[in-house]
């Protein structure tokens, strides 16, 4: 809105604050009041309950805000997200209410059932009794009636005997008859196609055809023979043709035939009728001869086609003449055949009126045989009956015993689960609603978070009265037993906090997006959704929406892996659940196409960052997970993992019990559930259910079995656990480790760490100290575990193998036990031995993870990170309580310290006696001989001799202390000597770790290589000077790569090398050859694709494949934990920080070790060239150690480098080798003069640094080199010709004194600036990564404002230099009032934007102003107490803060108002408080230069000290030039002179940084006439940062018995304008 105002003047801002507490309270209201389960309106539990999801919503911001200030992890709750809560609430109060009533209701119903069985069990035994006697009666009876039936029936068997033998008579006839009939019918079908075909010559006539043919009165010949066949056939058949009394036709002329046709309709029916006449037998014989006579005379002419040619009705009537006439002919043969089958059939039925009596009399008798056998059957059935009843009341007493037996045990569950399933109702609300503010709130939180939360939320509802349980535990409301067992067979982790996120996933209404370094819950998801069709995709992906699209449709699941911080848009209806609904059915809107959604279909999303900041949108959208691996459970894993290092067969026995455990857990469950269910669900007497009774009982029998082995396995593991417990050290170590390189995560962006990184350093390390003998196996080498470390591959969600399975490192500790491993030899410890054993593991553990770690840390950062390694394992053992530790880091002062003795005051301030008040709060500091405040008033001068001691460390402490650990001295140099905070965190880190923990070997590559693989690149950190690319080049060239032979490809990123670069390390890796890519930091937009590039090459690299990396470390600009390099790069790279270290022995040792014996060996004059090597090595420590003293060692750090070093060795080298041809045995002057002024020197812009350096050679490089020279306090060159590569190493281990700046030349003040700055960085850096400093409170505008108020009171006036020039005629304008003039000038525009700036900020706060972002800048800087950047751009250069630079430049202004009110130079010129001082100088060198009349170019100031440190007593000018004052000293001291002698420069006195130096004179003279004898070429500055802050050269007298300036530019000598 700033940047672009005109947006704001034509838009309407809305803004969304937060919901006020009575919005969330109305609605939570209106959401529950339908809630039947929290009772009626006026129910006193459903007020509290409503008023807690206002309160939790409060609480969890709350929360959240102290998780962003102490954790920096982001945590946002949302009105969604109470929405979600209030959603989930009330469908989960439902399911639990009905859950519960529903297994009430089910274990009451088997509770009666088995009490029904108790009670009649009793009753069956007397039933069974009494139906004995009545079974005897019922046997005997229907004894006697067997017999009377056996008699009739013989009887009825006999007559049977007869009819069946008429039957089979019957039979045969029958048989007979059908053949006959069969016979007939078929000779009459072969005869239906001849009436078929009359019939269809006639279908062809028609009435008019027939009109046709009746119209001839003298028909066509043989038409009128064709109608006389058909007349003369229905003769004696249609009754309208004429016959005579023989039935014979009449009258056979044409006209008869006329009139048969007359009615053609009637005519055509008679026609097609005449078949059945014929069937009939109606048909004369005499017609059809008659009829065939008349065809036969006409001979072929009788027939259709020649018939149709004259007549087409003559034509169809001819054809079915001659048809009918066939078809009479086989009627008549047919005839004979009938007639026997009708005599047949006659037969046939007297045959059947025989049986049928037969059959009579034996229905009869089988009547009266029915009857007996009725009675007999009557008898047998109530003898069956009244045994079946006895059998039936014998079986149901032995189910009723055996269902009493199977369910006893369970009865007494049941009894008491009903008993308090009554009391659990009522505890269901408030236990319910704890569970849901936990899933819906804290899943994103942190194990203690989420503790703290749950306390919260429990504190609220019982201190409301709402019923609550003993101990409420939201995992025990969101999960069974059973259920959390099927989790853990699937990959869930067994700690706590992994089953509460299964239980949140399982639970939440929301998608999950799992926060998941380690990949644990990812290896979850993947085994338990395995057998959904679970797909893996990624954002961006190419199929990502078909991936998608299918899912949805198909209802299956979808795991979105490695996301970043946002979401695809594409996908945001999918993430936000926003689905539009069309009559039954939903829809999911993706990209331009709607996709039908399925409701099995389930989304997972997972990033691997350790510490993502979702916008507040995207958590409200999604269930945040925090699967980050917890210190438990992480100590669980590791220490399953010492165990299968060191026991191997215990190991795999855990593994198995394990998983049997969850089997058991799970089958119980089941069976349980069975017996319910089948108890509960039984219909009538449940004893005459067999099937179930015998289910039930197999139900018992396997659960006791299942209960039995559930003791067997909890014995074993009870053992296993008692050995392993052995080994818990060295986990708990490795849990301690772990968290520690995590927490180094907020202090460095670049100390980003795996768990698989540290699980493959921890198993080097236990691999290194191995006691166990590998046998060869059968099947291969053993397992190597780096190898076991690499992710293995699977087909991603489209088939193309594009997603390189993530592997958990879970995964790489517990084994699969089908991977069968070969047979190791297995050694058993016990007692002493086992336990030095462990300390032994503890260690190297120890040992290999910190060098690991150490190995990719900043210098300023390794003594930090060691300290906060001794101090957790110091609490962690319980020798140190965490709150000393808080109070060690903290420092507080004490609120109500009592006033400061008068004693302490000359040495203490008031804010160290209140921080030693607040150390009264340990209880070695309240001792028998009284509390610490106490003892230092008591003894004063003790405690301030030890003060003053330079390593104050070391010394004694005062009586009544003197028995002080180190620990506790820590606590007193924290807060009275923070100076040697440093020096004593080194002896604390060496006494309580060992001197490896400090010191630090050179880098070794073939160590750091040993510990990569194809997968896993190197990631070299740059700084100033270095360059790892020689090392990477040697080593590859040792291994017989180079880029000779084109197998190290050295590529330096830039705009347009992107592409080349992925090109080169996809073919590097297939082919196994190594690549460089340098400067990645340079490419901050691709770097997620080299990411994503070395993801893939995991599926095809060669194992000698070896990717490294190169990168800067983020900008001061930018700050340590910008995100420069990504988090998964960081986490699979070892990275290496060859950073130049500040301590002397470390530098020099790693400065030789960039040579060889044959380095020594290859120079000519090798005792020359040996002892300048070691100088030159020593130097080259000097100038990198030096860095460390900050300006006061160099102005600006300089990028030397071990290239200088090497190439300067080879120039010495050169020199000695060409010596002889020179003419000179050693070129001193020459090799100082390279390497000063072009080698080293070529770096330095800095004329007084250049002067260092150049000193340095001065002192070392001089014949005397040869012979014992004195390189540094305490530390002389060794004979060279005495000495080898070996012999010189050694040296540097053995004979190198103790660090200190002597060494450098300096005093033991120049640390105290560093050494004091280092030590509060070291306890500022453990107290922001523990959270200690959180809950600073954010700077408000409005708090600015007595400030303001403050400043503006004490606002200086401007000079009014209209006023002042009017005073002044032309010729009073001298240099110096020139000079005065334009500091006024420059004074009046600082105070003028001081004051417009002030009140600006004062209108914006009061409204009358838009507030803008410079108005923030200040308000800010007035808060903090810093000087607001405006200001100081119009101001001079100062390191002060807001008040000492504001009291500063009253000083300043008043000075200003003497001079110009004067107008005249004064006394004594405060040199300090002008904007120029070199013009005020200057002028000095003007006035003098005209009154001498001398060219001002020859002129030059000279500097003579007073003896006189307050200007108020110089009474006068001088008698020439001008009196100065408020120089400061560093470097050095000031020794006063006696009487009118100078004083002259002096060694500092110890703690006196800054001393002040007395009233000076100023005056100029001749070039020529400047004498430097005895004096010191001392640069002034502005300010302690020097460099751009000088102002000019000095002479300062030295010590008359010292003409030899060097001791004091080693000393970094120079005055200063201001004490910082």
């Amino acid at each position: 809105a700033r940047k672009f105002p005109a947006l704001v003047n034509c838009t309407v801002i809305n803004w969304f604050q937060q919901w006020p507490v009575d919005a969330l309270l109305n609605v939570a209201s209106k959401f529950l009041t339908p809630v039947q389960q929290l009772g009626t309106p006026n129910d006193p539990i459903r007020h509290p309950v409503v008023e807690f999801f206002p309160f939790s919503y409060e609480a969890v911001n709350h929360l959240s805000q102290s998780f962003i200030d102490e954790e920096r992890r982001y945590a946002y709750t949302t009105p969604k997200s109470f929405l979600e809560l209030l959603h989930l609430y009330t469908t989960m109060l439902e399911q639990q209410v009905d859950s519960l009533a529903d297994k009430k209701q089910r274990l009451s119903i088997g509770l009666i059932k088995l009490r029904d069985t108790q009670e009649q069990v009793a009753g069956l035994e007397e039933e069974l009794k009494v139906k004995a006697v009545v079974v005897q009666e019922k046997a005997t009876k229907a004894d006697a009636f067997a017999e009377e039936v056996g008699k009739e029936k013989a009887k009825v068997n006999a007559e049977a005997e007869k009819a069946s033998i008429e039957a089979v008579k019957c039979q045969q006839i029958a048989v007979q008859i059908a053949e006959k009939k069969h016979e007939c019918t078929k000779e009459l079908e072969a005869a239906e196609p001849l009436v078929a075909s009359a019939e269809a010559a006639l279908d062809v006539l028609d009435k008019k055809e027939f009109n046709e043919l009746k119209a001839f009165s003298r028909p066509p010949p043989g038409v009128d023979t064709v109608c006389e066949a058909a007349l003369v056939l229905q003769a004696g058949v249609d009754p309208q043709i004429d016959v005579d009394k023989r039935g014979r036709l009449k009258d056979r002329t044409w006209k008869s035939s006329v009139k048969m046709m007359n009615d053609p309709t009637r005519f055509l029916t008679n026609l097609k009728a005449f078949k059945g006449c014929i069937d009939a037998g109606t048909v004369p014989a005499y017609n059809v001869e008659e009829a065939r006579k008349l065809k036969d005379d006409m001979g072929d002419e009788f027939n259709a086609e020649n018939m149709k040619k004259k007549s087409q009705a003559a034509g169809g009537l001819s054809e079915w003449v001659i048809n009918i006439i066939k078809y009479y002919d086989v009627v008549v043969q047919v005839e004979p055949k009938k007639k026997s089958l009708r005599d047949a059939t006659e037969t046939l039925k007297k045959a059947e009126e025989r049986q049928q009596q037969a059959s009579q009399l034996v229905k009869e008798l089988e009547s009266m045989l029915a009857s007996l056998v009725a009675d007999y059957d009557k008898a047998i059935e109530e003898k069956e009956a009244v045994m079946a009843e006895a059998e039936k009341c014998q079986r149901k007493l032995q189910m009723a015993q055996r269902l009493v037996n199977a369910l006893r045990e369970n009865g007494v569950i049941w009894e008491q689960t009903v008993e308090k399933a009554g009391a659990a109702l009522t505890l269901i609300p408030g236990d319910s609603l704890v569970a849901c503010a936990f899933a819906s709130y804290v899943g994103v939180f942190t194990r203690e978070y989420r503790e703290k939360a749950t306390e919260r939320f429990v504190g609220f509802l019982s201190g409301h009265g709402v019923p609550l349980s003993a101990m409420p535990d939201p995992l025990a409301t969101l999960s069974t037993d059973a259920e959390r067992a099927k989790w853990c067979a699937t990959g869930l982790p067994r700690d706590r906090a992994s089953l509460e996120n299964g239980a949140i996933m399982m639970c939440s209404q929301r998608w999950s997006l799992i926060i998941d370094p380690q990949l644990q819950g990812t290896g979850w998801i993947k085994h338990k959704e395995a057998d959904r069709q679970f797909q893996v995709t990624r954002m961006g992906h190419n199929k990502l929406i078909q991936v998608f699209e299918a899912a949805l449709a198909g209802g299956t699941s979808v795991l979105i892996e490695n996301m970043g911080e946002t979401i695809d848009a594409v996908l945001q209806p999918v993430v936000a659940r926003n689905a539009i609904k069309r009559g039954s059915q939903r829809f999911f809107k993706l990209g331009d196409k709607e996709v039908l959604y399925n409701p099995n279909f389930v989304l997972f999303m997972q990033t691997k960052l350790s510490n993502p900041h979702y916008p507040p949108e995207v958590q409200a959208e999604c269930t945040v997970i925090n699967f980050t691996v917890t210190e438990q459970g992480l100590e669980e894993q590791l220490l399953f993992l010492a165990i299968r290092l060191e026991r191997p067969d215990l190991a795999r026995t855990k593994a198995d019990l394990i998983q049997q455990q969850n089997e058991f857990k799970v089958k119980l469950a089941d069976l349980e559930a069975l017996l319910l269910d089948k108890l509960s669900s039984a219909e009538g007497d449940i004893l005459e259910d067999v099937d179930l009774i015998i289910s039930l009982e197999d139900a018992k029998e396997t659960s006791d079995e299942v209960k039995e082995k559930v003791i067997v396995a909890a014995d074993n593991e009870a053992i296993i656990n008692d050995i392993s417990e052995n080994y818990r050290p060295v986990a708990t170590r490795g849990a301690l480790l772990f968290f520690l390189m995590m927490d180094l995560g907020k202090m460095h962006t670049f100390y980003k760490y795996s768990l698989d990184a540290f699980v493959m350093v921890a198993t080097k390390a236990v691999d290194s100290v191995t006691l166990r003998k590998p046998k060869v196996s059968k099947t291969g080498p053993a397992l190597d575990m780096s190898e076991s470390m690499a992710p293995e591959q699977k087909d991603s969600a489209d088939g193309d193998n594009d997603f390189p399975r993530e592997e958990s490192a879970q995964d790489d500790i517990e084994v699969a036990e089908s991977d069968e491993e070969p047979a190791e030899e297995v050694v058993e410890l016990s007692g002493k031995e086992l336990t030095q054993r462990v300390e032994l593991l503890t260690e190297i553990v120890t040992n290999f993870t910190f060098h690991y770690i150490r190995r990719g840390l900043l210098d300023k950062d390794k003594l930090t990170v060691a300290t906060m390694l001794a101090l957790r394992i110091l609490v962690r053992s319980g020798s140190v309580q965490p709150h000393e530790i808080t109070l060690l880091v903290r420092a507080p002062p004490f609120p109500d310290a009592p006033p400061m003795p008068e004693s302490t005051r000359a040495w203490l301030s008031d804010h160290q006696w209140a921080q030693l008040r607040s150390l009264e709060q340990i209880t070695v500091f309240k001792s028998s001989n009284g509390a610490l405040t106490q003892n230092l008033e008591q003894d004063s001068l003790g405690w301030k001799r030890w003060f003053a001691e330079e390593r104050a460390e070391c010394a004694d402490l005062p009586r009544g202390c003197r028995d002080l650990s180190m620990f506790h001295r820590l606590f007193l140099l924290r807060v009275l000597r923070p100076d040697r905070i440093g020096a004593a965190l080194t002896q604390f880190v060496t006494d309580n770790l060992g001197t490896e923990y400090i010191e630090q070997p050179p880098l070794d590559m073939a160590q750091t290589y040993e510990e990569t693989t194809a997968l896993t690149p190197i990631m070299f950190v740059l700084f100033p000077g270095t360059d790892p690319t020689p090392i990477v080049e040697a080593f590859a060239k040792a291994l017989g790569i180079s880029e000779a032979n084109g197998r190290l490809t050295n590529i330096s990123m830039g705009q347009g090398q992107e592409q080349i670069a992925i090109n080169q390390l996809n073919k590097a890796a297939k082919e196994g050859d190594w690549i460089m890519l340098q400067n990645i930091h340079l490419m901050q937009a691709w770097m997620k694709t080299l990411e994503r590039a070395l993801e893939l090459i995991e599926e095809f690299a060669d194992p000698a494949f070896r990717c490294i990396l190169t990168s800067e470390p983020p900008s001061l600009l930018q700050g340590p934990l910008w995100d420069l390099v990504p988090e998964a790069i960081l986490q699979r790279c070892v990275k290496v920080a060859d950073e130049a270290p500040t301590d002397l022995r470390s530098n020099l040792r790693r400065a030789y070790a960039r040579f060889s014996q044959n380095s020594l060996d290859a120079c000519f004059k090798p005792r020359v060239f040996k002892a300048m090597l070691f100088a030159l090595c020593f130097f080259h420590s000097l100038v990198l150690g030096r860095i460390k003293f900050g300006p006061q060692g160099w102005s600006k750090k300089y990028p030397f480098n071990d290239g200088d070093l090497t190439i300067c060795a080879q120039v010495v080298g050169n020199y000695l080798n060409s010596s002889d041809t020179l003419g000179t045995e050693v070129p001193w002057p020459d090799i100082r003069y390279i390497l000063g002024e072009i080698m080293y020197g070529g770096h330095i812009t800095d004329q007084w640094d250049r002067r260092v350096c150049n000193t340095y050679l001065f002192t070392l490089l001089i014949p005397d080199l040869l012979n014992n020279l004195t390189m540094a306090p305490g530390f002389k060159s060794p004979d060279a010709s005495k000495m080898d590569y070996a012999h010189y190493t050694k040296f540097i281990e053995e004979r190198f004194p103790a660090e200190s700046p002597q060494l450098f030349g300096l005093h033991p003040n120049a640390e105290i600036g560093f050494l004091t700055n280092q030590g509060i960085s070291i306890f500022r850096t453990i107290q922001s990564i523990s959270g200690a400093d959180a809950g600073a409170q954010n700077l408000d505008l409005a708090s600015a404002q007595p400030l303001i108020t403050k400043y503006l009171e004490q606002m200086p006036s401007k000079l009014d230099m209209m006023d002042i020039r009017g005073r002044l005629s032309h010729a009073d304008y001298t240099p110096y009032i020139i000079t005065s003039f334009q500091e006024a000038d420059r004074m009046n525009l600082l105070v003028q934007e001081i004051r417009d700036t002030l009140l600006d900020l004062e209108l914006g706060i009061g409204g009358q102003l838009n507030v803008t972002e410079s108005m923030e800048r200040l308000s800010e800087a007035l808060q903090l107490n810093r000087v607001f950047d405006m200001w100081a751009r119009l101001a001079h250069p100062s390191l002060k803060s807001l008040s000492s630079w504001f009291a500063d430049l009253l000083l300043r202004a008043k000075q200003l108002v003497e001079w110009t009110a004067k107008l005249d130079l004064l006394k004594s010129i405060w040199i300090s408080g002008l904007f120029n001082p070199m013009s005020f100088l200057t002028a000095v060198m003007q006035v003098t230069a005209r009154s001498r009349r001398q060219p001002l170019d020859h002129m030059t100031n000279r500097t003579t000290f007073l003896n006189t440190h307050d200007p108020t007593e110089i009474g006068m000018l001088p008698a020439s030039g001008v009196h100065i004052h408020g120089l400061f000293m560093e470097g050095a001291s000031w020794e006063e002179g006696k009487g009118d002698d100078e004083g002259y420069i002096a060694d500092s006195k110890m703690k006196e940084l800054h001393p002040e130096m007395p009233v000076a004179n100023v005056f100029s003279v001749h070039m020529q006439a400047m004498d430097w004898t005895n004096m010191y070429h001392c640069p002034v500055f502005m300010t302690s940062l020097r460099g751009e802050t000088f102002v000019m050269e000095v002479n300062v007298r030295m010590d008359p018995d010292d003409n030899d300036e060097k001791h004091w530019v080693l000393a970094g000598a120079a005055l200063l304008m201001s004490d910082d």
